[in-house]
């Protein structure tokens, strides 16, 4: 009961402080700072599973929000989008795999998992079940998580600040609605159900898909309208940020102090290389350039998927990309690591 304490008193106070400063994303960057910094003291922060599959849940229903039941006709744009996120997937793994083996003596198979992008948990469970090619679990886990705390530290303030300077307005749907209480209670908890579901047919990221399935379908027939309420999402967002927080905190600090250089570099080369191509993608197809870099930026689904919201871009198509990233990886990485 103490761990659990510890990680959600920080985690909702930070998320609170941030929000009330006004830091974008503040919910998700706020309580992703608390729970490192007591993650890294040593105090023992633990977030429940139910818990964690609770929270993301919760953020998939939010992704889920924003599809309509026009959803296939505003489709016809993504073609060229998610051709140009492959191209920046095989890019950004290439650069960085190469600077992992030759500056850091890196192996193969774990300069493959280390540097692919936006499938933490996908990536984890094939390095501890690697097979012949043994790649490295620690220090898997150690680049992924500097990545994922980085980008959800860095970017958010980053993008709003480029937008700012740019005057690119946000779309529309963050002024969607909101349900009130009891319906988004309701949903959130079919969708937890349907995770519970997906998890046991191993379906990765089992309740953030299922939140966006079953809230996508709920709002793609007209059955609902908005976003879930804010008090929810509140905690949602704070939730997700803990979990990330207590899992940084776990790594040794000798291998975080080895790898810190590796981490930094491998993940400036994602940001950067994904920042780039988002550049030309957003002037192609008009699209607000954050949030066609959220879409493109290597975090999670989870965690990207909520800073998206946080932003008020549009979720649908930041849920496309990332889950079709996760989908892409999922079939490559076996073949990769065979082939290693």
């Amino acid at each position: 009961m103490r761990g659990i304490l510890v990680a959600l008193v920080p985690a909702l106070a930070g998320a609170a402080l941030c929000l009330v400063l006004g830091v974008p994303a503040g919910a998700l960057i706020g309580s992703t700072l608390a729970v490192t910094a007591v993650a890294l003291a040593k105090l023992g922060p633990r977030v429940p599973q139910t818990l964690r599959d609770t929270a993301f849940a919760t953020i998939g229903v939010t992704l889920g929000s924003g599809v309509t039941p026009h959803l296939l006709s505003d489709l016809a744009r993504f073609p060229l989008s998610l051709a140009a996120l492959t191209v920046t997937i095989v890019i950004v793994m290439t650069v960085s795999g190469y600077i992992l083996r030759r500056g850091f003596g890196i192996d193969r198979p774990t300069a493959i998992l280390a540097t692919s992008p936006g499938a933490m948990s996908y990536a984890l469970s094939l390095s501890v079940s690697g097979g012949s090619a043994r790649p490295d679990t620690q220090t898997v886990m150690t680049l992924q998580s500097l990545r994922l705390l980085l980008i959800t530290i860095v970017l958010p303030p980053l993008i709003a600040e480029i937008d700012a300077t740019t005057g690119m307005p946000h779309p529309a749907v963050a002024a969607m609605p909101v349900l009130t209480l009891l319906p988004s209670i309701l949903l959130i908890a079919l969708a937890f159900g349907v995770g519970i579901l997906f998890g046991r047919i191993r379906v990765p990221a089992a309740f953030l898909l299922a939140g966006v399935v079953t809230s996508g379908i709920a709002h793609g027939v007209g059955l609902v309208e908005g976003r879930p309420s804010a008090i929810l999402t509140f905690i949602g967002f704070s939730l997700a940020g803990a979990v990330i927080g207590e899992r940084f905190g776990r790594l040794d600090r000798q291998t975080l102090r080895h790898l810190l250089l590796a981490g930094l570099i491998s993940a400036g080369i994602a940001v950067g290389l994904s920042g780039v191509v988002s550049i030309g993608v957003a002037e192609v197809l008009g699209l607000p350039f954050g949030q066609v870099w959220v879409s493109f930026a290597p975090g999670g689904v989870e965690g990207m998927g909520a800073m998206a919201l946080a932003l008020g871009y549009d979720p649908v198509y930041v849920a496309t990309h990332h889950i079709f990233r996760l989908l892409l990886l999922i079939a490559v990485l076996p073949v990769m690591l065979r082939r290693a």
